[in-house]
Formats: structure tokens, sequence, C-alpha cells
């Protein structure tokens, strides 16, 4: 164990200085109050498990309280797979500050090192345990959840402490308790920034191991933990009725309009009605939509040429490489259409103004609710301290979906009813028609083969901006503000500078392919509107790069293998494909029209590297069979979280590959239903294997790694089973057919 002096202050502490921000102490429980939240991602638990160890505590004595506006530290956005790699180091240095201003010091660490990894995670199946982990030590959302027939928590910490004490040989609890006792009696006004931390990182006892999921069991057992599970006192229930298309503007409701039991909310456009029965508002909300007319034109581009219309818009372009390429002997184009989140559950809020009307409670599944309170505060006009925030999970989250905008709306119609809360639901027709989509992409790739090598590469990548997140480029950004009165339209979406950013996200390949000249050309119109969704540009350049790879294979007549390995210098990229190639069994017998293919990238060209190989059969309908993965995420916090979270990449990359597509006419999307907007179904879904390479490397991400190598590795694996090169996403039977078709 090495012993540090002096520590780099970690970014998130030098922005969230004061002790009390991160640590407080309740019932014998030590709460660890963090920025980030959990979408899913088992986030959570993972930052639970690096917590008790910097603190030097057994797990169950420790509590992570999820974000508020406040209390806790602001961490920014929860997103683009940082957050172990933001929070660890913050954890890890005031869990040192804590260790050392509570003087426990080195002689200190013997209060769990005594107990072992085994002894930590032995009771993991103790429903107790889970209880005590899942239910976050939030006095005020616990009020508002109907946990009925839950044990009460003085209950079971009790039960803690019973077992605690029959384990009296492998720890002293009353050293625990004693610890645990001294910082609470901490100043929380301490300024971790001004500390001299000096002292040991802490005994590594339950990072690395597979601490059950602390969410996990109120989800599979149907106790209320969601946002849609909030049941305050004097609760209503709130909808909005979205305009029939994207440029459409409100002409009229006719004069007088009522429905039983709900109040009409108008402002400009914005239509929505508030009441006390869901049955009232949902009959409500169907009268209303039948009585307001509405204003409309067309605007969207042709969705069958958006390739066409993504060149011939206007657009900044970006170069990030500018190499003078040599005259290149080979040139593909690629595409993929726009997608939206998809995700099982419409987003939802809750917001409660004060009776005077002053101030405004949310809560909300934003990945960001800091930046969400600003945004809400200058849509308003209102002083930031008049908002406030507090993060409660909601059914998935794959990067910038509805729910800031369905919080705004909450608030919206919440003011119409002081001192009530009201509970915002979205139908699924707007989480399908009006979240932000994951922008249509197009690109062209060349490169020159000289004697099997790759010798000069260029890459023009076309795309709406991926980021329009609240208070970007200077506005709320959130829906509702285009359709008040007085508001105005959304603004384009951008990218920020850089190429781990939007359109440019692994633009850059990893290989070593001599001169390089890259260019990104963010469209500047907004005719859908579009933000970041899982992987932003990674999923489609890793799609385009990696299948471009394949044709240059076949071109030189080398396995596909071993033309990566040629042009990867990097061992840790060069060990995540050796081992996928392994494990998947590559180069052994087939049978007839099943293929199989490879994809790589390591993420953001900075995070995790990621090797996927696909198993796909192409008879009257294609079928991905099997998914190998063989991952570097460095250190591996939760191995099983880790896993989880590649699987679920890939599964949902299969189905953004093989089937996913948004569908529009010239004024409105039209798939908004599960039958307009498919989704891969669980009998069609892969079988996935995952293997982690070992690893004692800073952690990275796993959430986004796998997207882009999942829709290299089939599209690749359709090539080897079928004979055919399918550019253009989804690969559908259709769009199979028609490059057969179309081959020479």
């Amino acid at each position: 164990m090495t012993t540090t002096s002096q520590r780099t202050l970690p970014g998130h502490v030098e922005a969230n200085p004061r002790l009390g921000t991160w640590i407080s102490v309740a019932d014998g429980i030590v709460e660890v109050h963090v920025g980030k939240v959990e979408l899913g991602q088992g986030i959570l638990t993972a930052l639970h498990q690096i917590a008790a160890d910097a603190l030097g505590l057994p797990p169950e004595r420790v509590r992570i309280r999820t974000a508020r506006t406040e209390s806790g530290p602001d961490q920014g956005l929860t997103a683009g797979s940082m957050s172990v790699q933001e929070t660890a180091p913050a954890l890890r240095y005031v869990g040192a500050a804590v260790r050392q201003l509570a003087e426990v010091g080195d002689a200190g660490r013997s209060v769990v090192s005594r107990r072992s990894q085994s002894d930590l995670l032995n009771h993991q199946g103790d429903p107790s345990q889970s209880d005590l982990l899942n239910h976050q030590g939030d006095p005020s959302q616990s009020d508002l959840l109907n946990h009925q027939g839950d044990r009460s928590q003085s209950d079971l910490l009790n039960h803690q402490d019973d077992r605690l004490n029959q384990q009296g040989d492998l720890l002293n609890h009353a050293e625990i308790t004693d610890y645990v006792d001294r910082i609470g009696g901490l100043n929380p006004e301490t300024n971790l920034a001004g500390l001299d931390v000096v002292g040991h990182a802490g005994p590594t006892l339950v990072v690395g191991t597979d601490l059950p999921r602390v969410d996990i069991p109120d989800k599979v057992l149907g106790r209320p933990r969601f946002v849609s599970d909030l049941r305050p006192p004097g609760l209503m229930h709130g909808r909005v009725l979205r305009p029939p298309s994207a440029a459409a503007s409100l002409r009229a409701v006719p004069e007088g309009w009522a429905a039983p039991g709900v109040e009409l909310v108008r402002d400009g456009s914005f239509l929505g009605v508030v009441g006390e029965r869901e049955d009232d508002v949902d009959r409500a909300l169907a009268a209303l939509a039948a009585a307001a007319v509405w204003d409309e034109h067309d605007t969207l581009p042709d969705e069958d040429d958006l390739a066409g219309w993504l060149r011939s818009a206007a657009s900044d372009p970006t170069e990030v490489a500018v190499d003078v390429v040599p005259e290149r002997t080979r040139t593909a184009t690629y595409s993929k259409p726009y997608l939206v989140h998809a995700s099982i559950a419409p987003s939802c809020a809750m917001a409660r103004w004060a009776e005077d009307g002053a101030a405004v409670h949310v809560w909300s599944h934003s990945q960001g609710i800091h930046r969400l309170r600003l945004a809400i505060a200058d849509a308003l006009g209102l002083d930031l301290e008049a908002v406030s925030l507090e993060h409660a999970e909601n059914a998935g989250c794959y990067g910038h979906n509805g729910a800031d905008d369905a919080a705004f709306d909450a608030v919206l119609l919440a003011r119409a009813v002081p001192g009530r809360p009201v509970l915002l639901r979205w139908s699924r027709a707007d989480e399908l028609g009006w979240a932000p989509l994951s922008p249509a992409m197009t690109s062209t790739v060349s490169a020159r083969l000289v004697d099997g090598r790759i010798d000069g590469w260029s890459y023009d990548v076309w795309s709406q901006g991926h980021a329009s997140r609240p208070g970007y480029a200077g506005h709320p950004g959130l829906l509702a503000t285009a359709h008040v009165a007085g508001g105005t339209p959304l603004p384009p979406a951008s990218d920020p500078p850089g190429p781990s950013f939007g359109s440019l996200r692994n633009a850059v390949p990893l290989y070593d392919v001599g001169p390089r000249a890259i260019t990104g050309h963010v469209v500047t119109e907004a005719p859908l509107r579009a933000s970041a969704m899982r992987s932003l540009g990674g999923f489609f350049n890793v799609f385009a790069i990696e299948s471009f790879l394949d044709e240059l294979a076949a071109e030189a007549g080398l396995d596909p293998v071993e033309l990566r390995l040629a042009h990867l210098t990097d061992p840790r990229a060069r060990a995540v494909v050796e081992r996928v190639a392994d494990e998947s069994a590559w180069g052994s017998a087939l049978p007839e029209s099943v293929g199989r293919g490879m994809g790589f990238a390591r993420y953001k060209n900075l995070g995790a590297y990621c090797a996927i190989v696909a198993e796909v059969e192409a008879g009257t309908e294609l079928r991905v069979r099997r998914l190998v993965i063989a991952a570097d995420l460095g250190l591996v916090i939760n191995p099983d979280g880790a896993r989880n979270q590649l699987s679920g990449g890939a599964v949902q990359a299969t189905s953004w590959t093989t089937v996913e597509r948004v569908r529009f006419d010239r004024r409105r999307v039209t798939s908004t239903d599960w039958e307009t907007y498919s989704i891969l179904r669980f009998p069609t879904a892969p079988r996935v294997d995952v293997h982690l390479l070992d690893s004692d490397q800073p952690p990275l991400g796993a959430g986004e790694c796998a997207q882009g190598p999942t829709a290299a590795a089939i599209a690749n694996a359709v090539h080897a089973a079928l004979g055919v090169r399918v550019r253009d996403l989804p690969l559908t039977s259709e769009a199979i057919v028609r490059a057969i078709e179309e081959s020479p």
C-alpha cells in the first residue's frame, strides 16, 4: 500500500470543498452524498463500494445519498461513462480526509482489515441488508413513497447490529461505532481543499467484488422507487397536450372549454390539464386534443434521402486531422437514420410550488439536476434560490431524453395550483415523438492500401449536433420554452469542440493508418430536435470505420483480425482483439448462411477498450445469434455490474443496428408507438458472453464502449455470411435485399 502526501486535489473536490457537502451521519450510518445519479446503470452501487473502502467501513455502515441541489456536490452530468472516473478520486480523497480528521490513521485500518473480503459479502442475500441499502436514507422522499409492509429503518439497523455482534471475532463493533460517531462530530464546514491529506488510500475489500446492486430488490419486488411512484399528500396529476407537429402553433381553443374534474392550463401554445384523478385527466386530454385548432406547415426533410439532405444542408466544418493524404484506392459511404431513446417507461416528473408562488421544488430523473435548476430559473425569470431539485429514478436513460422537458412541464402545470404537488407523466407518443433524437449521420471514408498496409486515410462525417441539453448555447433548452407565450424556437444542436465530442467521437481511428484528413460537418439546421444519445457519434463512426476495415482486409486478401493487429500498436488494444478472437473461436467453421464479424474501438480514444465478435444467421430474416465481448475497463469496481453494462449496451446496439429507425413525414414524427417504432424483442435478443481483462490501470466507464463495435461486428458478420456489404443502417431484410440487388 502506497502512501501519499499532499494529494493532488480531485477536480470535483476542488469545486465542492466543504466536508458536509460530501459526508453526514444519521442513525449510525455514514451518508455519502454524490452528484451522480442512478439511471439503471448501477452507479450508486459502484460508488457505494468505493466509498466504503475509502472510509474504511463495512458497506452496511455506508449509505449513498443521491443528488439534490440543496445539499450534496454539484458534479455536473451523469453522462459519457465518466461517473467512476470523476467520482472515484473524489471519494477516495474525501475518505482519506475523513480518516485523518477522525484520527483513525493507519491504526484505524485494523477496524475493517480484520474482516475478510468474503466475510464482508457473506450476507449479500440478506433481504434486511438489501432493504437498508436500497432506501437511500432520504426521509422526505421516503415519506412521499408508500412503503407498506416495509420494516422501519431502526429495525433494519438493529438487525445489522445483531449481525455485527455475532461476528465479534472478525471486527470490534464498538470500534466501528466509535469511528462513525467521530465522523458525525466533524465540522461540516471544514474546507477539504485546505487540508494536508497524508495517509494510505485505505484497504481494498469491497472494490472489485460483485456486491449486489442496491437498487434491484425494490425493482424486482415492485416496491415504490421510481418518480412515478411518488404519492405525497394532496397529489394532483397533470398531462400536456403536444402540438400535432413540431412547427405547429395554437390557433384556438373553444371559448369556455372545460372538462369534469380538471383545470385547463394555457400559456401561448402550451396546453395542459391538472386534476386529482388520473382518469379525469386522461379523458380531458383526449377531449382537449379534439377541440384545439392548430396551424401547421411542412418543415421536415425527405426521410428517404437523409444522407443527401445532410450533405447539402448548411454546416460548420471542423478539421481534426489535416495531413496531405495520397490518392486513395478505395472509397465507401455509410449512413444511419434518426434514433429515439425508447425507454420502456415514459418521462415523468413532479413539482410543487410554495403556496405563495415564490419557490418551486422539483423531482426529476434528469441526468443533471443542477443544470436543469439553472434552466428552469432562467426560463421563468426566477432567482436560482427559488428553484430546488432532487433526483428520483425512472426506468432507463440513454442520454438526453425527455426527463428535463417533463420536469419543466410539471413546473408549468403546478404553477396553476400552488401548494399542491403535480405528478406529470408523458405518454408513449410524447416520448417517441418529442424527446430529443439521436441525429441521422452519413460519412465517406477513403484509404490507400500499399502491400497490405494502410498508407493514407480520409474521413468526412455529416450530422446535426449532439448537444442541446438545458442551458447549452445560452438557451434554457426545454421543450415547452418554444410553446409558451413569448417563447423562442429551440436552437439547433451543436457540438463542443474536439474529437471526443458529438459528431467526431471516434471519428479518428486508433489504427496506424499513415497520413490522415478527418473533418466533421455539423449541420446548422434544426428540422428535427437532436441531442446526446448513448455513445453520441461514436456508434456510427465506429460502425463506418470498422466496416471499412473489413472491406480493406478483403481487398488485401487478409484476415480481418490480422489486418487490425497489423495496424494496432497500443498493447491494450491488441490484447482485447486477441482475446475476443480466442474466446469466439475466430476462424473455425460455421454452418451455411452463418457469418462471424469483428468490431473494435477504444471509446472516445480515451476510455474503455472493447472488441466484439458477432455471429449472425442470415436466412429469411437476419438473426444475431451470439455476441462475444472482450473489454479492458481498467480497474473494475463491480465485475457483475460491468458485465451487465457491456451486455446491455451491446443488446441495445443490436436493436439500433438491425431494427430501429425514426419515421416521419414532412410535418411530424410518425413512429410514435411500439408498432411503428420497433425495438428488439426478448425472443430475438442474442446470447452475450463478456470477458473482462485484468487491469490495475485507473477505472474506465463501461456504459458506452460496446455500441459502435457491436454495429460493426454485426455488419461484418452479415458480409461474411452473404458476401454482400450493407452500409446503411438499420440492417433490415429490405436493406440486405437492396444491397444484394445493387451489388456488382
